[in-house]
């Protein structure tokens, strides 16, 4: 029953992350459609950064220390991108580069929401091929 916990926090955690991606992008999406101005698009958007970094780092340990191992390892290139990118100082969306940046930027996040996505498919399987295990056992 522990693992089953541990599968419906990580299947929360990676939501999270998930819906801090796509505001990203609904930020970028405003901006390249001239709904926003670029200096409250790169605001909206450095207010996230630091807390998707952060989650998905308590993601990778709280695997790490959960034993789950194939997924921790499934979860550090994601994490080395994102500490390469603050340690090298871009991490942060600069306001005068915003719109010459667009198109990466939107590349990244999809690239990333991607990533996400296949972590989440792979943690509701094994949520219910825990939740069937634990059933056997009744």
């Amino acid at each position: 029953m522990g693992d089953l916990f541990v599968w419906l926090i990580s299947f929360f955690i990676i939501i999270s992350i998930i819906v801090i991606i796509i505001f990203q992008l609904m930020a970028l999406a405003d901006l390249e459609f001239d709904y926003i101005n670029p200096y409250d698009s790169s605001s909206r958007i450095n207010k996230v950064i630091l807390p998707e970094y952060i989650t998905e780092g308590v993601l990778c340990l709280f695997f790490l220390v959960t034993g789950h191992w194939c997924m921790s390892l499934l979860c550090v290139p994601y994490l080395y991108y994102n500490v390469r990118l603050y340690t090298r100082k871009q991490h942060l969306v600069d306001v005068t580069e915003i719109f010459n940046m667009l198109s990466w930027e939107k590349k990244q996040r999809l690239f990333k929401l991607g990533y996400l996505i296949a972590l989440l498919f792979l943690s509701i399987f094994w949520m219910i091929l825990t939740a069937l295990e634990d059933g056997d056992y009744d």
